[in-house]
């Protein structure tokens, strides 16, 4: 059988919106004629009539967060302890790379209101409707309505989340990774602060992040194209940037199909 692979994963771009301003990431681009003045001084005497049709190297200079794009949070993004106090919350490099290649499932809450939370009811519906059982070590993917909002203006505010309880209900059953096709496994935070100016509620905040200070999982955000998947039957394999104690690195996410 061919194996069919899938990009999941968001482009890094100046072009789509996919951030908060001070989040942004910032690409400069220089072409094969700037790379010319850069690769000059490396070889006293060469000339740019030297180089094939005058050309030297293309490069990039990246302003990044390491949330940016598609990328894993570690359980230290969530919190500086995990099991309930018991130990200090990994980093991303601390992560276990056989968590990355995995089974996948794909759970469809593109009809959720954006700023939803959703459930343990609402993840253990779903499956049952997708029938599938979840095992440990499924990476589940949450398809959610900020899809089809990328490359808008509000991308960011999209989107169902993932509350405390559906979060512990997944890792409860073995499962160590998680993703979404939002900008945070939680509900938008503009709609998260609507709630919380209505109720003074603080439980109600990152409420899904951390429910990791309890059990520690790692999670992906900003995926994309999670609507070609089918809900089962495939393969993910999602390994993040080893970045030294950091709380998340960057990862291209690809799902495989017949593997």
């Amino acid at each position: 059988m061919t194996t069919r692979f899938i990009d999941i994963s968001m482009p890094i771009t100046n072009d789509v919106l996919t951030d908060p301003p001070a989040l942004r990431p910032h690409i400069t681009y220089s072409d094969h004629q700037d790379g010319v003045g850069q690769m000059l001084p490396f070889f006293p005497g060469l000339t740019r009539q030297d180089l094939p049709d005058g050309e030297a190297w293309a490069v990039e200079e990246v302003r990044l967060s390491t949330h940016s794009g598609s990328h894993m949070d570690a359980p230290w993004h969530f919190h500086s302890t995990t099991d309930n106090g018991a130990r200090a919350a990994p980093t991303i490099d601390e992560a276990p790379l056989d968590l990355f290649w995995r089974p996948g499932v794909k759970l469809d809450f593109r009809h959720f209101a954006d700023g939803y939370v959703a459930s343990a009811s609402d993840v253990s519906d779903e499956l049952a409707r997708i029938g599938h059982d979840l095992a440990p070590f499924d990476i589940v993917l949450v398809n959610t309505s900020a899809s089809a909002a990328y490359g808008g203006p509000d991308y960011v505010a999209s989107g169902c989340g993932i509350g405390r309880e559906a979060t512990l209900y997944l890792t409860g059953r073995g499962v160590q990774v998680v993703g979404t096709d939002a900008w945070s496994w939680d509900a938008p935070f503009v709609h998260t602060a609507r709630k919380y100016a209505e109720t003074g509620n603080p439980a109600i905040i990152w409420e899904g992040h951390k429910a990791g200070r309890e059990m520690p999982y790692y999670q992906m955000e900003k995926l994309q194209n999670l609507e070609a998947l089918p809900a089962h039957g495939f393969t993910i394999a999602c390994f993040p940037v080893k970045i030294a104690r950091a709380s998340a690195g960057w990862v291209r996410a690809v799902a495989m199909i017949g593997a």
